[in-house]
């Protein structure tokens, strides 16, 4: 059974490490929640105390270089690194990385809004047409108010027929901006493997591999030493996403009811419907070891 907490206190001592999600566990995408700013707070100070790790890595699906959420985080008013948090580690930094080291050739469709033509800023590829494309980059909706994702459908025969890997580097299907809903770039990847399931199709991302890879290297470099994954709590309001991501990765998981599934399982401050979570975590076919409304 998935244990009810009410703070990260009552966990905390048991983990060396956390990786955490941003979106809907650190942030709304418009300004930072206070209580999970100060939860991460409190974890580092008491490690630091009592001689233990307590590092922290904010592990997302943003389709853009660390560097770049960095810079997002800033812009919104969150803390630097060392306050809160360690280090970053996101799904478009390690698509870039694989870009860079040539895995995937040198030219590319770009699948994506304008703002996020720099994704891969070390990436000296160039943006071609379907016809002559080594792959395809998957960043995002040109318009994620305004389509959907059949707006793609004939877009997506095209990159089959050529069978040419399309990368999508942010497997998230929506995001909660403040109160505003949007897609994501996993919703049309989604779409695609269902439509041509023969079609190569790379992920980089939770709960894929290379996003965890890049991570837990990132991970050892910072606490000097191997940390086992056992010792490592997963956090985040994705079920297919944290929670699948750690579980495959031998972690423990925190699930943060009052995201992406808040609608689902009726999560309010104080806990969500007991009943339509147990509901939601058999229709979903994972269980995370700990859950909470919020991170706090």
């Amino acid at each position: 059974m998935t244990q009810m907490i009410d703070s990260l206190d009552a966990v905390a001592a048991d983990y060396d490490a956390l990786l955490v999600d941003l979106w809907g566990c650190y942030h709304n995408g418009v300004t930072p929640y206070p209580d999970a700013l100060e939860a991460l707070r409190r974890y580092r100070a008491r490690a630091q105390a009592a001689g233990a790790l307590g590092i922290v890595i904010l592990l997302t699906n943003a389709p853009r270089p660390s560097t770049g959420v960095r810079r997002f985080l800033d812009a919104i008013g969150a803390p630097a690194e060392g306050d809160t948090h360690d280090g970053i580690m996101s799904s478009g930094e390690a698509c870039k990385r694989a870009m860079n080291g040539g895995a995937h050739g040198g030219r590319y469709v770009y699948i994506g809004p304008e703002r996020d033509l720099g994704m891969l800023p070390d990436f000296e590829g160039q943006r071609v047409s379907i016809e002559d494309a080594d792959c395809v980059l998957l960043v995002g909706f040109r318009d994620d108010k305004h389509e959907d994702p059949s707006d793609y459908d004939a877009e997506m025969a095209a990159w089959a027929a050529r069978g040419i890997p399309v990368l999508c580097a942010n497997p998230d299907t929506i995001v909660d901006k403040g109160a505003e809903r949007l897609w994501c770039a996993g919703a049309i990847a989604e779409r695609y493997a269902e439509r041509h399931p023969e079609a190569p199709l790379v992920w980089y991302g939770k709960p894929h591999a290379p996003s965890y890879d890049a991570a837990f290297a990132l991970l050892d470099q910072l606490a000097g030493q191997a940390v086992a994954r056992h010792r490592v709590l997963g956090i985040g309001d994705g079920i297919h996403t944290d929670v699948r991501g750690a579980h495959i990765q031998g972690c423990d998981a925190l699930f943060i009811s009052g995201g992406i599934a808040a609608p689902e399982v009726g999560a309010t401050p104080e806990a969500p419907d007991p009943a339509r979570l147990e509901a939601f975590f058999a229709a979903k076919g994972e269980r995370p070891r700990y859950a909470m409304p919020f991170l706090r």
